[in-house]
């Protein structure tokens, strides 16, 4: 194929190359003070499309992106923000499971789950340019200017810097001296990465360097039980607007997008 920008070609020729390096640091650590966890409160909220089936969530250009998953019905919406209005959806192929979602260089890049592919789209048009082989499953996405991380569900992240060869390296995310596994959708957020914990009402916000969890969100009963349907699913989704530097937060199936402010807990 042939690559339109610098970004894409480094997409496909990086992430193809899978390198394993391993923070020494995190990898060592055996034991970590008790954490801070915190409750939140609600600012606002915003009705959100119940047929998003959330795996991705990001706020771009005044726009709010969201894969949404599921074979044969994985898509990509584009809302105005925060009016909330569709703009666009795209299809994603049947065969493939739509998971987390990022924006770098203005390009839009979809992981996919047990089809071990990222597919990267232009904006805002969302053409598709091209895909790329994953190491492994895709669970999450954020990025942190030219670095993309993602998650496979593991306790590991996985990062790798697009403006440089590529080169894939392994962070294991530890709380307090054990493994964090399940780790889903991502958001950078103030140079932590806050990482959804699936199947789970929290988010674990994580120190990108030694791989340290070095605070827990709880978000159990955000959604009230009214809202829940039979097909209501769990939480998932973490955006930050970079306009007002809000957090925004949903889930699977959920009707609305809470805007939220985080309160510590008493030790």
């Amino acid at each position: 194929m042939k690559c339109g920008r610098a970004l894409l070609c480094s997409l496909v020729a990086g992430l193809t190359l899978f390198g394993s390096a391993t923070c020494p640091a995190a990898e060592s650590e055996s034991r970590q003070a008790a954490i801070p966890t915190y409750s939140y409160e609600v600012v606002s909220r915003l009705r959100f499309d119940r047929e998003n089936f959330t795996q991705g969530l990001e706020i771009y250009d005044g726009r709010l992106y969201v894969s949404s998953g599921l074979y044969g019905e994985s898509m990509i919406r584009v809302y105005d923000f925060p009016a909330m209005e569709e703009m666009q959806s795209v299809p994603i192929d049947p065969r493939i499971f739509a998971e987390g979602l990022t924006v770098i260089d203005n390009r839009l890049v979809v992981l996919s789950w047990r089809e071990r592919v990222m597919l990267v789209y232009s904006l805002p048009d969302l053409s598709l340019l091209g895909q790329s082989a994953l190491p492994g499953q895709g669970w999450g996405a954020t990025h942190s200017g030219s670095t993309l991380w993602f998650s496979d569900g593991s306790h590991y992240l996985y990062s790798a810097n697009m403006s440089n060869d590529g080169t894939l390296n392994r962070l294991p995310v530890m709380l307090e001296g054990g493994p964090l596994r399940n780790l889903n959708e991502l958001e950078w957020v103030d140079g932590e990465i806050w990482a959804n914990v699936w199947q789970t009402d929290e988010i674990a916000r994580i120190d990108p360097v030694t791989g340290k969890v070095v605070g827990l969100i709880d978000l159990s009963g955000l959604l009230p039980e009214e809202d829940r349907l039979r097909d209501t699913d769990v939480l998932n989704g973490i955006a930050i607007d970079p306009v007002t530097e809000s957090i925004w937060v949903t889930g699977k199936r959920w009707p609305w997008l809470f805007e939220i402010t985080l309160e510590k807990r008493a030790d």
